[in-house]
């Protein structure tokens, strides 16, 4: 569950920052690339915080 939450808001901050960052340098706001990239970002920071996490001690 908390990968789907963790790709939801990927998703939903990649498309608010590529509107905004389009908008700001007069650009046009492409959904399908921003979808694609946010994700494949989402998914960089999935596997990031799989490494860097602490690992339980086995007792």
């Amino acid at each position: 569950m908390k990968y789907l939450v963790t790709l939801f808001w990927a998703f939903a901050i990649g498309q608010a920052v590529c509107y905004l960052g389009g908008a700001l340098q007069i650009g046009t706001y492409n959904f399908g690339l921003s979808t694609i990239i946010s994700l494949i970002i989402g998914v960089i920071v999935i596997i990031a915080a799989h490494f860097v996490s602490p690992k339980k001690a086995e007792a």
